[in-house]
């Protein structure tokens, strides 16, 4: 298959994300927005491009884990399963065709002062062009991408150049007052005018074609963020201080009104001309994008299949095309301008929550092909702040938007349940997803299949007959082992059977074929040969096989229950929890697998002699003392019992705990000892003292603080502060 050649650099993915935003929110969009708040609207802009930071820079994480066409659409589908990527797949289409609108709109309004028109002949002027942009589309004229860069760049000297010659204009009178609604208005005003960024993660689209797409593309989004609300904010403030309130805040054509007043009608019609090219460049860009979303939709089964149709002749998504233009010949017709602006930031809002959420559910489940080369910094915190102030924008967005959000989810779940509810392909969220965040995706039937609220039913993984059924140790191997050896290995030294099973599984999103990746790896070839070579090494019985997957969970429970193995081994990165919304799939194994579970925190240690057993409070000493001499008959190594008291603990009460830890050891085969340890900060001394040994044997927490069980992140300290490797045991009642 040929990839996408990585030729844009840096500047030419600023300038594609720059011009993404220029457009309506500036040719536009600002009176209406100074009239909500008053002279304020410069910090409303910035506000906003704050609020939308969050978007960016998790939209720059997706992108790079799935650098392929789709973008937001992609990556909702793949984290929030079909349902949601039907309401996404709208609420993006109507986004981006209700900015294109609003852009008519506003072209029109700058046109009708060429012609010499009416204000009341703008709609029908919008509905003339928007005619042209339909056939222009249908027949493909769509490559104008130096025609695209050229409008950029005269737009942004435009604007540069009014606010060189506005600035010194500025009249202090008419930058009162301040706020004229107060806070209200100006978080009004922040969520109206969110639209105005939307371009700035455009470019997430095109990750594949980027140059260092894990360098370029965040920076790219962020210099072209910081730019364009430098534009904003300047602009505006020029805006608001050249012209009186009253005036600005019913204009549709507030640049060509400034540049009236600081240079003369002929600087004006110079200035209508820039903005109708500008508007309707975008407007014609905007229909090229908003109508690839149906497209792509029909393409996966989630619309009726007549909307994929490509024309013979153009080779263009006609079907979809028209849709677009049709629709928004819709809303030119029947919505206000204010109206437009309003939906189409509410939407573009609730599609930038999505994308911070998505990168929550997929950096909290470890989904393995989820492999960013780029990460969000701040995590989760940048996250949560563009959820919370998304919503908050929504909330003041008023009633309208709103209502019409909540009607895209109602026609998204009735398109998929009669149209869509075929597709095979299910997102994260629904297989590492707990009951609060999915009861209205699936239930669970007691045979263990997964039922979906539509009716249709997931079956298990089915695994083929070279899995040996009577291993006793099955150990996952999912590629991010530091030393998938010393991890077999440990997993041999568990085993009171004869077989030790070790499978490397490889995990894909639904949306790839399993065919596609089941080509013969190299890495699989020399995992086979090392493990041939440790199994003559250690005198044990070994088994590698390979699985490609689309649900890493359920193959592991496979696993589990075909083999009716007595141990499952995995490798692990210290983390302890599971979540209340979203799991870690460790988590997740050690409750649903039906076997005891260990998990091995490989910290380099390649030689095992000593080891200590250091256990939690309420452990069952008795099974964790036979096993870890198991572990070290295996390695001939020497255990130690430790205990760490807090130092108030009276000398009677260490020397009965001492007895009976040793009278626990009386059955160990191997060299043990009791040692007991006076400390008040058991992970500071546990630490300490595993410098002195090799492996340190714990046991599972039983208590969840509430930030664990909310965001499942937090790490196992007597793990992640361990010096030594890590083996920590859960063992079924």
């Amino acid at each position: 298959m040929k990839k996408l050649e990585r030729s844009l650099n840096l500047t030419s993915v600023i300038a594609i994300s720059i011009g993404g935003m220029l457009g309506s929110g500036i040719f536009v969009l600002p009176g209406i927005a100074a009239a909500k708040t008053g002279s304020s609207i410069w910090l409303a802009y910035l506000l906003a491009a704050v609020c939308i930071l969050p978007a960016a820079l998790s939209k720059s994480e997706l992108a790079t884990a799935m650098p392929s066409s789709g973008g937001t659409y992609l990556y909702i589908e793949r984290a929030f399963g079909p349902i949601f990527g039907t309401i996404a797949g709208l609420g993006l289409w109507l986004s981006l065709l209700l900015k294109s609108a609003f852009a008519l709109v506003g072209f029109g309004a700058y046109l009708s002062i060429l012609a010499n028109a009416s204000n009341g002949f703008t709609k029908y002027i919008s509905l003339f062009f928007l005619l042209i942009i339909l056939f222009l589309n249908i027949n493909g004229v769509k490559k104008v991408g130096k025609v695209q860069i050229v409008v950029v760049s005269i737009s942004l000297i435009t604007l540069v150049t009014l606010f060189i010659f506005g600035v010194p204009e500025v009249d202090p009178v008419l930058l009162d007052p301040f706020y004229s609604d107060g806070s209200v208005g100006l978080i009004s005003t922040v969520a109206f005018v969110y639209i105005s960024y939307a371009g700035v993660t455009k470019v997430a689209a095109i990750a594949g074609e980027i140059k260092n797409p894990s360098k370029n593309l965040p920076r790219a989004m962020i210099l072209s963020l910081f730019i364009m609300t430098m534009i904003y904010v300047f602009i505006a403030f020029t805006l608001v201080g050249n012209i009186p309130m009253e005036t600005l805040g019913t204009d549709l054509k507030p640049i060509y009104t400034l540049g009236e007043i600081l240079g003369g009608s002929y600087v004006g019609y110079a200035v209508a001309i820039v903005g109708v090219i500008t508007l309707i460049s975008m407007a014609n860009s905007g229909v090229l994008a908003a109508s690839r979303f149906p497209f792509a939709m029909a393409i996966d089964k989630l619309l009726p299949e007549f909307v994929g149709k490509i024309h013979s002749r153009f080779l263009t998504p006609v079907w979809a095309i028209v849709l677009t233009c049709l629709t928004m010949a819709l809303v030119i017709l029947f919505l206000d301008v204010e109206k437009i602006a309003k939906l189409a930031s509410a939407f573009m809002v609730m599609m930038f929550i999505s994308v911070n959420l998505c990168v929550v559910i997929l950096r909290e489940t470890s989904a393995q092909w989820y492999n960013p080369t780029y990460k969000s910094p701040l995590y989760p915190f940048v996250q949560i702040f563009g959820i919370v102030s998304g919503i908050i924008l929504l909330i003041f967005l008023g009633f309208l938007p709103f209502v019409s959000i909540l009607t895209i989810f109602i026609i998204g779940f009735v398109i998929y349940h009669y149209i869509g509810k075929k597709t095979a392909r299910t997102g994260v969220l629904r297989k590492y997803g707990h009951r609060p965040a999915l009861y209205l995706l699936y239930k669970k039937k007691k045979n263990g299949q997964r039922e979906y609220s539509n009716g249709e039913k997931i079956n298990n993984p089915v695994l083929d007959g070279k899995i040996a059924s009577d291993a006793g140790v099955v150990i996952p191997l999912l590629g991010n082992e530091k030393s998938p050896e010393m991890l077999v290995e440990i997993g041999a030294a568990l085993n009171k059977k004869e077989i030790t099973q070790t499978v490397h599984i490889t995990e894909v999103p639904n949306q790839t074929f399993l065919d596609a990746v089941m080509e013969e790896n190299p890495m699989i070839h020399s995992l086979g040969r090392r493990f041939s070579g440790l199994a003559k090494a250690r005198k044990v019985k070994l088994d590698f096989e390979a699985v490609v997957t689309h649900d890493l969970s359920e193959t592991i429970r496979e696993l589990s229950e075909q083999t009716h193995c007595d141990w499952m081994v995995m490798g692990w990165d210290a983390r302890a929890h599971k979540g209340l919304l979203v799991r870690n799939p460790i988590g997740w194994f050690v409750t649903h697998v039906n076997s005891d579970f260990a998990l091995f925190r490989d910290n380099g240690v390649r030689h095992i002699s000593k080891v200590v057993m250091a256990l939690r409070p309420g452990r069952k000493d008795k099974n964790f003392v036979a096993i870890a001499d198991r572990v070290c008959l295996f390695y001939g190594a020497s255990l130690t019992l430790l205990h760490v008291v807090p130092e108030s603990m009276s000398a009677d009460a260490v020397e009965k705990m001492e007895i009976g830890s040793t009278n626990l050891l009386k059955k160990a085969k191997s060299e043990s000892k009791v040692l007991v340890k006076h400390s008040n900060d058991p992970i500071e001394k546990i630490t300490d003292m595993s410098a002195e040994y090799d492996l340190l044997i714990i046991g599972t927490p039983e208590k969840d603080n509430w930030q664990n069980v909310l965001f499942g992140k937090n790490k196992d300290k007597f793990a992640d502060h361990s010096v030594c490797s890590v083996l920590r045991l859960t063992v079924k009642d």
